[in-house]
């Protein structure tokens, strides 16, 4: 099993999407958070240290999580998907596109 964390902003619309779509994928389990102070779930060192892999919506989650959990994160590969904040919740184009970008970390 691999552990997979999706990070966004506010833990609002994009990472719960990854989240739910790949909730029920055979082999990963997965896991969302916000790296905001206002984000429904915000991340922790534990999160981060569960994560085999984290997936970021945005350069800038990278930059929160690296600096901001500096010996958690050492371990942990970090990879950005380059998802802007443009769609809601479930949205079917943020849907497509996460599917797009995250299959080649399930092969």
């Amino acid at each position: 099993m691999i552990n997979i964390l999706f990070v966004c902003s506010k833990n609002q619309w994009r990472s719960p999407t990854a989240e739910r779509i790949f909730a029920k994928q055979p082999g990963i389990h997965v896991r969302s958070a916000g790296t905001s102070s206002s984000a429904r779930r915000k991340i922790s060192a534990s999160d981060i240290e569960w994560a085999d892999i984290i997936l970021v919506m945005e350069d800038k989650h990278k930059a929160r999580i690296t600096f901001g959990f500096r010996d958690a994160a050492r371990h942990t590969h970090i990879d950005v998907l380059d998802i802007p904040d443009d769609y809601p919740f479930m949205d079917e184009n943020l849907i497509e596109i996460l599917r797009a970008k995250v299959h080649p970390y399930l092969s």
